[in-house]
């Protein structure tokens, strides 16, 4: 009996060293939105409401790409624009995602649906300050196959 409770002890404070040790205490936000494997129309906006932050200072952005083997080129082109409210400043940025190298590896982590992320610039925020972001895709396909989820991370800086 003795020997049970004690590995059951081991076993929760093990979980909870590892949720501990696994948060991210800097991100203020991180959401992906999907898309159709089949292929992500070059119309279909995708959209994210980044709650107001809490504090003024400077945070890091980063765009997080989703891809597979489907996908049939080096990098993706992505146009970001962004509005930071209540002021109303809009952004607009074209963002080069190499997600291969030059000889077709792939550059991203995962087996099957492979991760990269892209640090694009840094943001100056006032406490209570939101983000509205809105990305589409820049390439000459009305139709990009193999790309299924779009993120974003947003962090403090240190």
């Amino acid at each position: 009996m003795r020997s049970s409770i004690l590995w059951s002890w081991i076993v929760i404070m093990a979980m909870v060293s590892v949720g501990v040790c696994g948060c991210d205490s800097n991100t203020v936000y991180f959401h992906f939105c999907h898309t159709p494997l089949s292929g992500w129309e070059k119309n279909d906006t995708l959209t994210f409401c980044v709650p107001g932050v809490r504090q003024q200072g400077s945070y890091n952005q980063e765009i997080m790409l989703r891809t597979t083997d489907e996908f049939p080129y080096k990098s993706i082109s992505l146009i970001v624009e962004q509005t930071i409210l209540p002021a109303g400043h809009t952004t607009c940025d074209t963002i080069k995602c190499m997600v291969s190298d030059n000889n077709g590896n792939i550059k991203g982590n995962g087996i099957s649906i492979y991760q990269n992320q892209f640090k694009t610039k840094n943001l100056k925020l006032n406490a209570n300050d939101s983000l509205h972001i809105k990305i589409r895709h820049a390439m000459r396909r009305e139709m990009m196959p193999g790309v299924s989820d779009v993120g974003i991370r947003i962090s403090m800086d240190q």
